[in-house]
């Protein structure tokens, strides 16, 4: 029995759906029982639990041979991340209580990056976990593909994409949430000691232009990626209701400048299946 957390999310839902297409056994674990029906049709168990309810996590992840664990994102953070330092100790209660038989945890490229950012968040919930007395894997994940799903109707309706990735023509890592789903599939089924990390990108590494290329192809028009000034970030994104927008913009910084990177670069991460192309035909062909 696999226990996923986040199936009401793309990560999770994919994961989940590799699990059930091989047969196996799978406990979705939601704090909305109501947004459930679609697991619960396809044969899941379900287990209702919320990530600051140690007594509901315990349950979820009692007699589980592994759990999933994708931690919900918190793109506006208090300063010093209070909300995800609660979360984790209540998460560390209900998996040493619980002590399903591992541990897969979706992180993030650049987690240990040494400069502050919105990706910090996970460089703590890797040191955190990290100290649990079961196997811990992290799954550390490129920028999704599917981020430019926002893109979609500005491509339609005027033909002009705008990027906070810039320079246009650089390339970072990214990758679909089907090849994660794919991978954390994978990962839950094998068999290690103590802890490690696996780092997961695309074939080839993404920039805004091929970005761009990809919505003119699908949509058979002209399309083009147009830079967002640095200088206009944090006004746009308080207008969006952001309180903290600094961990957000340091992150894009982090791509741009090229220091969130994988720990063991290029060369040594994993690659998934999915191209640019096939994506952004995806997200064109479901909006």
């Amino acid at each position: 029995m696999f226990a996923v957390t986040g199936v009401t999310g793309q990560v999770g839902a994919a994961v989940a759906d590799h699990l059930l297409k091989d047969g196996a056994e799978v406990r979705a674990v939601v704090r909305n029982p109501e947004k459930a029906a679609g697991w619960k049709a396809r044969g899941c168990e379900i287990a209702v639990a919320d990530m600051f309810d140690a007594a509901s996590l315990t349950a979820a992840f009692t007699d589980a041979d592994a759990v999933f664990l994708v931690i919900p994102p918190l793109f506006d953070p208090t300063p010093g991340f209070p909300e995800v330092k609660d979360m984790l100790a209540t998460l560390k209660t209900a998996l040493e209580t619980a002590r399903p038989g591992k541990l897969v945890c979706l992180s993030t490229v650049g987690a240990q990056a040494s400069q502050p950012n919105l990706l910090s968040q996970l460089g703590i919930v890797e040191k955190e976990l990290a100290a649990l007395s079961i196997p811990v894997a992290f799954l550390r994940a490129a920028w999704f593909m599917e981020n430019a799903a926002w893109d979609v109707a500005p491509a339609r309706e005027s033909g002009v994409i705008p990027s906070f990735l810039q320079p246009l023509d650089r390339a970072v890592p990214m990758v679909a949430v089907d090849d994660i789903g794919a991978l954390g599939a994978q990962m839950l089924r094998k068999d290690w000691q103590g802890v490690r990390a696996v780092e997961l990108e695309a074939p080839e590494r993404i920039s805004p232009a091929m970005i761009a290329a990809a919505f003119a192809r699908a949509l058979g028009t002209e399309v083009k990626a147009e830079v967002v000034p640095r200088e206009r970030w944090e006004e746009l994104f308080r207008a969006q209701g952001m309180k903290n927008p600094q961990p957000r913009m340091r992150m894009l910084d982090g791509f741009n400048e090229g220091w969130i990177e994988f720990e063991g670069g290029r060369e040594k991460s994993l690659k998934g299946t999915t191209t640019i192309e096939t994506a952004i035909r995806r997200l064109v062909a479901g909006a």
